[in-house]
């Protein structure tokens, strides 16, 4: 990845050198991976940097649960975008490869469709799944290609001019590569990408493959932009990534970055109240806030109420709770009637399950696909929501490529299922001991797999359970409306029209995460972390933040 050199004038330099200089107080509302690249980001900026975790463990949704021998992941599971990885790690004089033990997975995933009988894989080479493409329909093989090949175009036009951008300013964007595509482009924006794959692929299972990447950005490939096709360079010709050890080596890799520059990480700490005093005009504009932020409120470990004064609050919780929760009213840019506008992302049953035996049926990665695809995403976008039966679900068997993970003899299985966005549906538990109809649907699942992959005795040979429901999102993230993921990325919902990284209304308040630019997934809430960077440093540029020359070997 290329960075692009800063669009800063000497005299935006000079005030954020100056700001550095006398070491202004920074707190990070949340250790999730955005809150902690962006502590890690500013402490190397020169800001002195507290970090303030509502859970006993950092990791946010991208956490860690173990019990007798197995080692979860609570979230995240695909490593996707390996790039973003390599330049957030570069900004810091290292790399993925020092950080990381990754492998790649071939296959890449399975699915098994509703309604055939054998599975389908996708594997880790472009020209393999071309060819597959051809043999499941006539002529599919050569549209695939064409079909990456504009995935590509668009991905890398998304990375030099647009996930990177804060928007600020839209000058940097009117450059000729992007005025040349413009017309593709607004036309990628306008229609669905279930109608643009639906436009070349006939056969179900190939529109399938194509539009579920939707699901990755929290939305429905028949509201979300074509120009999301991009996503299906990722799995069909780059290939999907898994670190050994789990996600959580990837958080941890994050926290070390932020020890080795002098962050101060606080868990158990419940943040309750951002404060401000009257504004005046920021160094970067001449815009006059309303005011300007000046430290945080919040109960520690033993409950006892305490302040932190702060020259920067970077807010990584859930936009709508910080917005709606921990600012002033008069001082919300999103204020509870910007909400009610909104579409959240899907909520999940996620199922933890811990099985005696193999599972050879079920790869690294395998997705079940429902044959009434429109009807599943309508119960779950739609205005009458309600749980899909059968549901379209993913498992990650990550035992399959990381012994670490359950104990020999065993294999790990993390489910999730999109539901509704819907805190009614209830709490999960351990051991059957969630909310009835979310262990009753735990239920419905577990025999879905069995039935569909073939393993007869899968319900009986699960040692380790566990659910979480929506409910469960709002309790421990704040989650609005109990989505998994944050808003939708429909038309609406991104690139300049999701919510910005800043405060319009105050001063030193900016926002990360997948609930604001440039959205969902965690390349994106690295992404989010740099775009807090550039609004202080004024940096309207579109590309990547320059990297540091790199440190030269001594012979």
């Amino acid at each position: 990845m290329n960075a692009e050199p800063t669009s800063s004038t000497a005299e935006e330099r000079e005030q954020v050198s100056s700001k550095t200089r006398r070491s202004a107080k920074a707190v990070v509302v949340g250790a999730g991976i955005s809150g902690l690249a962006t502590a890690a980001l500013l402490a190397r900026e020169g800001y002195i940097v507290t970090v303030l975790e509502k859970q006993p463990t950092v990791g946010g949704r991208a956490g860690s649960w173990e019990s007798e021998g197995f080692r979860f992941d609570t979230g995240p599971s695909w490593f996707l975008m390996p790039e973003v990885f390599d330049h957030f790690f570069r900004l810091f004089g290292t790399s993925t490869a020092e950080r990381l033990d990754l492998v790649k997975l071939d296959p890449g995933y399975r699915i098994l469709f509703e309604g055939y009988r054998d599975p389908v894989d996708i594997v880790a080479n472009r020209d393999e799944n071309i060819k597959l493409f051809e043999e499941i329909e006539s002529g599919a093989g050569r549209k695939l290609d064409r079909y990456l090949v504009s995935a590509a175009d668009t991905y890398d036009i998304a990375i030099r001019r647009f996930l990177y951008s804060t928007f600020t300013s839209f000058r940097p964007l009117l450059t000729a590569d992007v005025l040349k595509q413009s017309p593709k482009l607004l036309q990628l924006l306008l229609q669905s990408l279930h109608s643009y794959v639906a436009r070349r692929f006939k056969d179900p299972r190939l529109r399938q493959i194509l539009g579920y990447p939707a699901v990755f950005l929290g939305s429905s490939p028949f509201v979300t932009p074509s120009m999301y096709h991009l996503m299906s360079r990722l799995d069909l010709a780059d290939g999907v990534y898994y670190p050994i050890g789990g996600f959580t080596t990837l958080i941890d890799a994050i926290e070390g970055l932020c020890m080795s520059e002098g962050v101060t990480v606080r868990t158990g700490m419940t943040v309750t109240a951002i404060h401000t005093q009257p504004g005046e005009s920021t160094p970067s504009s001449k815009k006059r806030h309303r005011a300007s932020v000046t430290g945080v409120d919040y109960f520690d470990e033993q409950g006892e109420h305490q302040s932190l004064q702060a020259d920067v609050v970077v807010s990584a919780a859930d936009l709508h709770h910080t917005e709606t929760t921990l600012v002033d009213d008069s001082l919300q840019t999103y204020p509870h009637r910007y909400w009610r506008r909104r579409i959240p992302g899907p909520g999940g049953l996620l199922i933890y399950l811990g099985v005696r035996g193999s599972l050879p049926q079920l790869e690294h990665h395998t997705l079940l696909f429902s044959q009434d695809w429109r009807e599943n995403f309508r119960k779950i976008f739609g205005r009458n929501s309600s749980v899909p039966e059968p549901a379209s679900l993913y498992i990650c068997r990550p035992s399959a490529s990381d012994s670490t993970v359950a104990p020999a003899g065993h294999e790990n299985i993390f489910v999730l299922v999109p539901i509704p966005a819907d805190p009614s549906l209830g709490r999960g538990g351990t051991d059957g001991a969630g909310d009835e109809a979310i262990e009753r649907l735990a239920d419905t699942v577990i025999d879905q797999i069995a039935n569909w992959a073939g393993i007869d005795d899968l319900a009986d040979r699960i040692v380790i359970r566990r659910t979480v429901g929506p409910q469960d999102f709002v309790e421990d993230f704040n989650s609005w409306k109990g989505t998994m993921l944050g808003p939708a990325h429909t038309l609406k919902q991104s690139a300049f029209f999701r919510g910005s990284n800043a405060s319009k209304k105050v001063s030193g308040l900016y926002y990360a995460g997948g609930s604001t630019l440039p959205g969902i997934g965690l390349p994106m809430c690295l992404i989010s972390a740099e775009l807090v960077l550039k609004h202080l440093r004024g940096d309207t540029s579109t590309g990547p933040t320059a990297e540091p020359a790199p440190t030269r070997t001594q012979g």
